[in-house]
């Protein structure tokens, strides 16, 4: 019996399926070989960029820290600095209001009379013997010339005493 003709072709062929077979293993291995290599070096890549965009994430973060902290600061130490101008001031005005109370005090006094004298005189010395005096409800006076006053009312004495203290009037309520 003889081979058929299409088995003989297929016997005939064989050896170069094989080879053609070989030949696919080889590229496909060296393909996948390939692809392996890039998807690696893709990896890698994606890897470094993605330590970098979080390198430069974590800078940011410190720098943007730091400047929130910075302003953090600056407003505490504004706010400090308010509330410590607050409290100086309320302790200015308490001290002026309390020497204004302490010098009214005064117009209760026996020797009133002989201090509203000297005031008027004093007064009349600096404007004039023609000048008018008006006496203050507080105490002391008020005296006018044309173009001039001057203020000696009992108040007004207490508050020029503590603005000529200046610095001093600080040192009560200062470290």
């Amino acid at each position: 019996m003889t081979t058929p003709a299409h088995e003989r072709t297929s016997d005939a062929l064989s050896p170069v399926r094989e080879g053609l077979l070989r030949a696919a293993h080889t590229d496909a291995e060296a393909l996948l070989a390939r692809v392996e290599r890039e998807a690696t070096a893709l990896l890698d890549q994606a890897r470094a960029e993605a330590r970098t965009i979080l390198d430069e994430a974590q800078r940011q973060g410190e720098a943007d820290g730091a400047d929130a902290a910075r302003d953090l600061l600056v407003r505490a130490r504004r706010e400090a600095r308010s509330r410590a101008l607050t409290a100086r001031r309320t302790s200015y005005e308490e001290l002026r209001r309390e020497a204004a109370e302490r010098v009214r005090e005064l117009r209760r006094n026996d020797d009133y009379p002989s201090l509203r004298e000297r005031l008027e005189h004093r007064a009349r010395v600096l404007l004039g013997p023609a000048a008018e005096t008006t006496e203050q409800a507080d105490g002391g006076v008020v005296v006018q010339a044309p173009g001039r006053r001057v203020d000696l009312s009992l108040t007004a004495l207490a508050d020029r005493a503590l603005d000529r203290m200046g610095g001093e009037a600080r040192s009560l309520w200062e470290p």
